[in-house]
């Protein structure tokens, strides 16, 4: 039953192979994660998922997507975040915190508002990048980092993983995907930099090592240390997975444990071929010619899906986002289907 054997990653046990994806909430004041983020996230551990992410934790107030991101720069979110992982802890749950940086796609509304960039009136601020491109038409063009930048880049990672470590949280995930700062520099749509960050594939992948360097300082072994990346900008002279597949063989080297492999982000208005499982086979490819755990993520929605791409090998824990939206006790309801058990808690028992 691959789906719900345990995973383990280094010091950590899963008690099955499904993850809440992180997903943003946009409900914050000032980067503290608050009631609403405490019954969403608690509710998935209560529903049996093995690992809970949180959504993407901005590492500086200018990393945050939007003005009402969550954050984990200062003592008082750490605080509020160890409620939360408390509570998950307690329904069997493992905490993980996904830690970010929104680079020139920051400083923006919510989705249900129109998701448009908001200026300084609003509570916005200027984005920073690899390279001043901006993402789209009607974007701001961000400032491009100098080397005191990218240097408090890398510190604003270290000091998170710092606070995440007091908040209590048992996983961190370094976000390198969906067209944000890290996977700005990967890209050579992004990154036009002519220094040692820029041009070939080793210098655009130096940012994020240095990050995944420092962040596994303040985090050591067998202490889980993930890293999300985009396999694949889907558009031309991209990143793609050629490139993906090394940087995956230089993250194992780093001491990264899994690669939680998603796709896109980076360009606006590029044609993705959705449907189910439709990134499974960057996770696969990866897995086998990396030789590092990976995760499985988007359009994954049903029990024996998830089931076979373990069997089959092409992944080690399936990540689930929408369908955990529509349902936080989606793992209850495959357990079932798949004839697998899942504690209840005492005050559901009489459910089950």
């Amino acid at each position: 039953m691959p789906l719900f054997q345990p995973l383990v990653l280094g010091d950590v046990v899963l008690r099955n192979r499904i993850a809440v994806s992180p997903m943003c909430e946009y409900s914050a004041v000032d980067g503290l994660p608050n009631d609403w983020h405490l019954v969403h996230l608690g509710s998935r551990a209560v529903g049996g998922a093995g690992l809970v992410l949180t959504e993407a934790a901005a590492v500086s107030p200018e990393g945050r997507i939007s003005p009402a991101d969550v954050g984990l720069w200062n003592d008082a979110q750490a605080e509020a975040w160890a409620r939360i992982n408390h509570f998950i802890r307690e329904q069997g749950g493992v905490p993980g915190v996904q830690l970010a940086h929104a680079g020139r796609k920051a400083s923006t509304d919510a989705p249900w508002r129109g998701g448009k960039p908001v200026g300084t009136e609003q509570g916005g601020w200027t984005p920073v990048a690899p390279s001043a491109v901006a993402f789209d038409v009607g974007h701001p063009v961000p400032t491009a980092l100098d080397r005191g930048g990218i240097a408090q880049v890398v510190a604003d990672f270290r000091a998170a993983t710092e606070h995440a470590s007091r908040a209590g949280f048992e996983i961190v995930e370094i976000h390198a995907a969906h067209g944000y700062l890290l996977h700005q520099f990967l890209s050579p749509l992004s990154n036009r930099r002519d220094d040692d960050y820029g041009g070939s594939l080793e210098n655009r992948a130096r940012l994020l090592r240095e990050v995944v360097a420092v962040v596994r300082d303040a985090w050591p072994r067998p202490r889980p240390l993930l890293v999300r990346v985009s396999a694949t900008d889907w558009a031309e002279g991209g990143w793609d997975i050629d490139e993906c597949v090394q940087l995956a063989h230089w993250l194992k080297q780093d001491g990264v444990d899994l690669i939680d492999t998603s796709s896109g982000g980076l360009v606006p208005h590029v044609r993705i071929p959705l449907e189910p499982g439709y990134q499974v086979p960057f996770a696969a490819r990866i897995r086998r010619e990396a030789g590092i755990a990976t995760g499985a993520v988007g359009l994954i929605t049903e029990a024996q899906h998830a089931q076979d791409i373990l069997a089959r090998g092409e992944a080690d824990i399936v990540l689930f986002a929408r369908e955990l939206l529509r349902d936080p006790y989606f793992p209850r309801r495959a357990a079932a289907e798949l004839g697998a058990t899942i504690e209840a808690p005492p005050q559901y028992r009489r459910a089950w």
